[in-house]
């Protein structure tokens, strides 16, 4: 697996810098090290087989989340459920967050070094963390998720969007925000509505999959061997 995997095609490296939650400038970028651990991971991913989720035998409802999402995201759908219940969430919103972020890849990367599931930093990870295990990985992207909605005072749409540019930014105007995280904001949010309308389509989801989420999705596909 290389380190050039479609998430980069939909969302620019801005997407992962999120600096401001530990107060750094989001334009203070060391590329060495980047790159280092960028290549460094690659090197793990490459070696990880893929399993099955760890919670998929828990006993938990069938339909764990809505129908809207893709299957790569349905897959993980009883992880999604145990995952938010342990972080007291939405397992939608959870899921809109998978769904933007890797479609379910368990091994993507990013150029940025952004890795896994919900494509988290290397650097909300521990020391002992495996960062491609699945339950560590979420529980890395939702800690800061919580965090996020806790800033943003339960909105979702402003959550999702600090949770792509950065808790700091919430507080900030709309407009000043970066182009990536308006558009980040605007599907996932938009999908996250549909989720709650009680449809089995999204038409958000719909349209970011034209856009730009089908080669995603396919790779998510292609690597949890679900067929075409």
């Amino acid at each position: 697996m290389t380190t050039s995997i479609p998430a980069d095609e939909i969302w620019p490296d801005i997407r992962h810098s999120r600096s401001r939650s530990i107060g750094c400038s989001p334009l203070l970028v060391v590329p060495l090290a980047v790159l280092l651990a960028a290549s460094g991971l690659a090197s793990l991913a490459l070696k990880r087989p893929i399993a099955a989720p760890s919670s998929m035998e828990a006993e938990l409802p069938t339909a764990a989340i809505s129908n809207v999402f893709t299957p790569e995201v349905q897959f993980w759908a009883s992880s999604i459920q145990s995952w938010a219940n342990a972080a007291d969430m939405d397992p939608d919103l959870v899921a809109v967050v998978m769904q933007i972020e890797s479609c379910g890849d368990p091994w993507a990367i990013s150029s940025a070094g952004a890795v896994g599931l919900f494509q988290v930093m290397p650097f909300h990870f521990l020391g002992s963390d495996d960062p491609f295990a699945p339950d560590t990985n979420a529980k890395r992207a939702l800690d800061y998720l919580s965090q996020s909605l806790a800033a943003a005072q339960g909105d979702a749409r402003l959550a999702l969007a600090g949770y792509n540019g950065g808790i700091g930014l919430i507080s900030e105007p709309e407009w000043s925000w970066p182009a990536e995280t308006q558009r980040y904001s605007y599907w996932a949010s938009g999908i996250y509505t549909d989720t709650k309308s009680g449809a089995s389509r999204s038409p958000r989801l719909a349209e970011w999959l034209s856009a730009a989420g089908e080669a995603l999705c396919q790779r998510a596909g292609e690597r949890l061997d679900l067929g075409s």
